[in-house]
């Protein structure tokens, strides 16, 4: 599972590991399929996958403000702490 933050609601999945672990392929929930680099990943444990947002690709911060939309259409979630890597607005 993928996370933006230990605690939180996961927002996808890795579906791929390449080239030695160097990059994954991550499918973010109601955002598709991205290739993350390692050195974009903050923590590993307990099967969590922990993003460090700031070392993302802007496509897949977008895709990270809206991954929950048909479950909660009125939120915009992200890490409810944004020291955290929350992406709120």
């Amino acid at each position: 599972m993928v996370f933006v933050a230990d605690g939180e609601v996961g927002v996808g999945a890795v579906r791929e590991v390449r080239d030695g672990g160097a990059t994954f392929v991550v499918n973010i929930e109601n955002g598709g399929d991205f290739v993350v680099p390692a050195s974009a990943v903050r923590d590993v444990h307990f099967g969590k996958v922990i993003l460090a947002v700031e070392h993302l690709p802007a496509p897949l911060r977008e895709a990270l403000r809206h991954p929950h939309d048909a479950e909660l259409p009125t939120s915009t979630y992200a890490a409810s702490d944004p020291s955290d890597g929350a992406l709120k607005d």
